[in-house]
């Protein structure tokens, strides 16, 4: 099994999913990012979904987890890079992704959680 690298940038960290994530890849990353978070004091995370070409409901549903747990955890989400395929997907499936920010790409992505936090960039 792979593991998501999880880089820090500030007190912003960023994952760049680059691999087919399988269910148990899935679970590993939210344990790792739930402690990197802790460890970090991360007030962002960035989740860069740039490369993922297919999402299930399972992969769906764990945007909002890490969203939610994230929050629980005094840190916002945001989801970027998301391709059109995978947004017609996710909303075939059912799944709003409630309570997770999106933006197009990466830079959007941190001047939306520098503004969220009221942060100047």
């Amino acid at each position: 099994m792979e593991r998501v690298p999880i880089l820090k940038l500030g007190d912003i960290l960023i994952v760049s999913i680059q691999v087919d994530l399988d269910d148990q890849s899935v679970l590993a990353l939210q344990e790792d990012l739930a402690d990197t978070v802790v460890s970090s004091g991360a007030r962002g995370v960035i989740i860069d979904i740039t490369a993922v070409e297919i999402v299930d409901s399972f992969i769906g549903r764990m945007f909002s987890t890490i969203a939610a747990m994230t929050r629980m955890l005094d840190a916002e989400t945001v989801v970027v890079g998301m391709r059109p395929a995978v947004a017609i997907t996710l909303v075939e499936l059912g799944l709003s992704l409630g309570g997770v920010r999106t933006a197009l790409n990466l830079e959007k992505g941190v001047a939306m959680l520098q503004h969220v936090r009221g942060t100047a960039g």
